[in-house]
């Protein structure tokens, strides 16, 4: 499965109304195909009435291979080996090995080339384990399609459909290739993604005689990318994957995904480092050059040196920490589409919800079916049988309600009606109707919707069995009805008839009107009883939650009420038409309800609460909330909703409730933590060393360290935080929302680096004068590798937390083991087999009692500076 949602999120307006000369080239086999009757089409493909064999199907997936967007395949493993070979690190650690096979040294050279494999494969099986791990997640919640194969109906994976299936689509599907469709009814698409334009415009499968300027006007092709609103309809696949007219599009336009927060800080981030990089490699070259005379050595250890400023290890440390998180929160029932999201999930400080599912239990429940005395009327429930029976839209809960409503009168009761035609629901008019033929031939519009709604199109009203006009029912009568039921709790539907001539077979919106209203349908919902702990646990981790509902005040407040959900100010659809975006974005931050809302205010609210700098998420699994879930931070779904609905979104839900996503937030945070401890301590450690390294160049007669002992040293390094996607993270750090914040990193590192290289400078002194090492380097390189490397991986342990290491917090047991194993690695290496290719000399024993006293003043100096920095700026 392809993640259309990124693609779609990436498009201006503009571009998705372009058509280009490839697409325009690539639309020729569907105007062919829209000019042919369905039968014609069919044998152009080479398909059968009875679908594609599994035989062909198999041969045509070979052929034109998977039915996916080229920018979403995965990258091969040798591509990605390759990648790795073009790093920083590894290309230096051949260049070094170039200039030790020509210098004659073969042992050096060996031992160069097996550091440079030994970091390369490291790096390539965490990132194959982490692109694995997140496949198999994907693969919980792809999306399949109805194909019929062979004569039946199987549900295909989508990037298995072929040119030539023949599909079968209902309301709620993602059409899943560039189809030509061979039967509709009432079939409406929503092809924003395409154009542009909300409104779902109305598709047929006749052959065409006339064609339009844009392609996507096409009445009988229907595009990858788009959806079905509601109806029904049998397509014949032309064009998969890349040859679509989107897939052409996603090509024209990959890489333009608008980046991530944690992006952009990540972005920040490195272009510091580059920054750094940049002015004190040249000095150090310059320096090294004059000061030494050897212009070759300058350029070796200058380059050695920019390695070891280099955070090489980020992409994969940031890759296997994303991956891993993605692990965890799956066992927690949250299944990660989007890797990145991860971090925004953490970040989320305002969720919006709807209550259905949420605040409530999703199960609901048909209790009254009333008229306007308030009177029960069984009539009322028969028409809305017939009415939520024939409709083809998506059956919400409403429907489901009716349908499984448990009266004995209601079996075989569509029966006795046949279907005429059918007025879908949209969230303009709010109401739908089916038009059906009784048994004495007579057609009958069945109406039902929203109470508003359906009364402004009601003319007459039924009471007591008496047809009566509509002033009849007094204002103040049928507000003492809606009112009483909402308050309890109750959400209310009207349902409304009229009596139409029997001349057409096809109506349209205009006859909605001069209805007669039958009465009302009344639901119950009951509020989730862990509702109330969850919102309160999700608002002590610093999540706001907001409710955003197309349902009115009395029966929110209701709900809110059950679940001890504070109402500070309710918003209604109707005053957020009238705000202009800036009004909206102070109204949305104070309001916590917003109530008869249509999916466009639904986008408007997500988009001012963004303004306010809020990171949003927002979780919704209908047709409806697709626009909303692509513009929140970070968009939600559960794995029953429909297709648009999953396919738009970031995290998908396994179980529909805020204690599952209140674990996702913690893991969130965790996620970050990680990352954000690896860039602490890679930051101050270059920070620091960038000092250590100008001002050993200045004063000494030769190299500080090799160039080689550089690169050991960072090998080391870096291999001791490998293990850091596993540490816990603090539970104090998880109590907040978590933003890159490039300021409060700037000035840790000026608070925490330069500890390090002053405790380098005391090195440099023990090293000259305790031992006299002016006329022997490698005694000095040897003794300052040593406590570089010491210094810098037990730092780890300090900036892990903000708590005292190892008493008020331990980290992980692998965290703990690699960083162990490379001290004692550094205090074994000036005595190994490998000291002479590294160019070490055997320590005496008095620089280890000199090292300890050296390393415990530096843990305890920058654990009081830590202490104090986190008092000063972090609490």
């Amino acid at each position: 499965m392809f993640g259309l949602n990124n693609i779609f999120n990436n498009q201006p307006a503009k571009e998705k109304r372009t058509v280009t000369k490839n697409q325009a080239g690539g639309t020729a086999d569907l105007l062919v195909s829209a000019s042919l009757t369905p039968a014609e089409a069919m044998a152009r493909q080479g398909t059968k009435l009875l679908g594609l064999t599994l035989s062909e199907a198999a041969k045509r997936l070979r052929q034109f291979g998977p039915n996916e967007v080229a920018s979403e395949r995965p990258v091969v493993w040798p591509i990605k080996l390759l990648k790795n070979f073009k790093d920083p690190l590894s290309i230096l650690l051949l260049i070094l090995a170039v200039v030790a096979y020509f210098t004659g040294d073969n042992r050096a050279t060996v031992l160069i080339l097996a550091m440079m494999v030994l970091s390369i494969v490291l790096r390539f099986i965490q990132e194959i384990k982490a692109d694995q791990a997140a496949q198999k997640l994907k693969n919980m919640v792809h999306t399949t399609v109805s194909v019929l194969r062979q004569g039946r109906i199987v549900d295909v994976p989508l990037r298995r459909v072929v040119k030539g299936d023949i599909v079968h689509l209902s309301a709620g599907d993602m059409v899943p290739a560039d189809v030509r469709l061979l039967e509709s009814r009432d079939l409406f698409i929503n092809q924003s993604a395409l154009t542009g334009e909300s409104m779902p415009v109305e598709k047929q499968a006749a052959a065409l005689k006339e064609f339009p300027v844009n392609p996507l006007e096409l009445n009988n092709i229907c595009y990858l990318g788009t959806n079905v609103v509601t109806g029904t309809a049998k397509a014949l696949v032309l064009t998969t994957g890349s040859q679509t007219y989107f897939g052409i599009l996603a090509g024209s336009i990959v890489g333009e995904r608008e980046i991530t927060s944690f992006e952009k800080g990540i972005n920040r981030f490195t272009w510091l480092m580059i920054r750094l990089v940049a002015i004190l490699v040249p000095l150090v070259f310059v320096i090294n050059g004059f000061s030494k005379g050897n212009w070759l050595e300058a350029f070796l250890f200058a380059l050695a040196v920019a390695v070891g400023l280099t955070p090489e290890l980020l992409p994969m440390i940031m890759t296997v920490n994303l991956s891993k998180g993605a692990i965890d929160m799956s066992a927690k029932k949250v299944i990660v589409k989007r890797l990145n999201a991860i971090q925004n999930f953490g970040a989320m400080d305002i969720l919006c919800t709807d209550k259905t599912g949420t605040l409530t239990k999703g199960e609901v429940t048909l209790i009254k079916f009333i008229d306007g005395n308030g009177v029960s009327n069984k009539a009322i429930l028969d028409y809305a049988y017939v009415n939520s029976f024939y409709q083809t839209g998506l059956k919400n809960l409403l429907d489901v309600a009716v349908l499984q409503y448990p009266e004995k009168e209601l079996a075989g009761l569509e029966t006795k009606y046949k279907k005429i035609d059918e007025l879908p629901f949209d969230f303009i008019r709010r109401r739908m109707s089916v038009v059906v033929e009784n048994e004495a031939g007579q057609h009958l519009l069945i109406c039902k919707g929203a109470v508003e709604e359906v009364l402004a199109e009601s003319k007459h009203i039924t009471l007591a069995g008496q047809v009566e006009s509509i002033v009849k029912l007094s204002e103040g009568q049928r507000r003492k009805i809606v009112d009483e039921l909402s308050t309890e709790g109750f959400r209310l539907i009207a349902v409304a008839i009229k009596e139409l001539p029997s001349v057409k077979q096809v109506y349209s919106i205009s006859d909605e009107n001069d209805l007669t209203l039958l009465g009302f349908l009344a639901f119950l919902d009951p509020a989730k009883e862990s509702a109330a702990v969850a919102i309160k646990e999700l608002e002590r981790y610093g999540v706001k939650i907001k409710v955003l509902t197309g349902d009115n005040e009395l029966v929110t407040r209701k709900i809110c009420q059950d679940v001890d959900f504070n109402v500070e100010r309710i918003l209604r659809g109707q005053e957020i038409e009238l705000m202009s975006d800036a009004e909206l974005s102070q109204a949305a931050d104070e309001a916590s309800v917003f109530d008869k809302l249509e999916p466009h205010h639904k986008e408007r609210v997500i988009k001012a609460l963004q303004q306010r700098g809020h990171v949003v998420g927002f979780m919704g699994d209908g047709i409806n909330d697709a626009p909303a879930l692509k513009a929140a931070d970070v968009g939600i779904s559960v794995d029953t909703a429909v297709d648009i609905a999953r396919e738009s979104s970031d995290i998908i839900l396994l179980e529909r409730s805020l204690e599952v996503l209140q674990d996702g937030v913690r893991e969130g945070r965790k996620v970050f933590g990680n990352i954000i401890k690896y860039i602490k301590m890679a930051a101050s450690s270059n920070f620091g060393n960038m000092f250590s390294y100008v001002g050993a160049s200045i004063f000494l007669p030769f190299l500080p360290m090799l160039p080689l002992q550089i690169i050991a040293n960072n090998l080391l390094y870096d291999f001791s935080q490998v293990t850091i996607p596993t540490d816990s993270v603090d539970e104090e750090y998880l109590i907040k929302p978590r933003q890159w914040d490039i300021k409060a990193m700037r000035r840790f590192i000026l608070c925490i680096g330069p500890v390090s290289s002053i405790f380098d400078y005391l090195t440099y002194g023990l090293m000259l004068w305790a031992f006299n090492s002016w006329a022997n380097p490698s005694l000095f390189q040897t003794g300052w590798f040593v406590e570089s490397l010491m210094t810098q991986t037990f730092i780890i342990h300090i900036i892990r937390t903000n708590r005292i290491p190892f008493l008020q917090s331990r980290a992980s047991w692998p965290l703990t083991f690699t960083t162990f194993l490379i001290v004692g690695l550094g205090a074994w290496l000036p005595f190994s087999p490998l000291a002479k290719v590294l160019g070490f000399t055997p320590l005496p024993p008095a620089y280890w009692f000199y090292l300890f006293g050296l390393l415990l003043l530096y843990l305890v100096i920058t654990q009081v500076i830590k202490t104090w920095f986190v008092k000063k700026y972090e609490t």
